[in-house]
């Protein structure tokens, strides 16, 4: 699974936004300084977080972003769908259903890849914010 580098800046905002959660709202620019993101792209990945739900904006001097939901109730794999579309390498599930009943030749084969995106996503979907921010390097 390759994940894009919006992506992963994605990702990495939230954990700092996770890590903030119970102090509240946090400036773009201490995002940016605190996970070494452009503060530009930043803002962008920001507004389409903000389109999802996942985080709610502040105006004023004491504004910023926050999570919108607990870090325990937000997950890798919506994260990622959201931002980079399909998690598998190999195309999404159905894609591959259909690779393994058109070509019975390679089914074993698209088993395989269906297996790795299966499994790619069962460990995302089950994985949280507060999970990648609590565990130890």
């Amino acid at each position: 699974m390759k994940i894009s580098k919006k992506g992963l800046y994605a990702l990495q905002a939230l954990m700092s936004l996770a890590r903030h959660y119970p102090e509240g709202a946090i400036k773009i620019r201490e995002i940016a300084a605190e996970e070494e993101v452009p503060e530009k792209f930043l803002e962008l990945i920001l507004l389409e977080l903000k389109t999802a739900r996942f985080v709610e904006s502040e105006r004023g001097a004491h504004g910023g972003y926050r999570l919108k939901r607990a870090p325990r109730r937000i997950f890798l794999g919506e994260v990622i769908r959201t931002v980079d579309g399909p998690l598998a390498p190999f195309g999404d599930a159905a894609s591959l259903r259909r690779l393994v009943a058109r070509d019975k030749k390679h089914s074993s084969l698209f088993r395989v890849f269906l297996d790795v995106r299966n499994s790619a996503a069962r460990i995302l979907d089950h994985t949280s914010l507060a999970d990648v921010c609590t565990r130890r390097h």
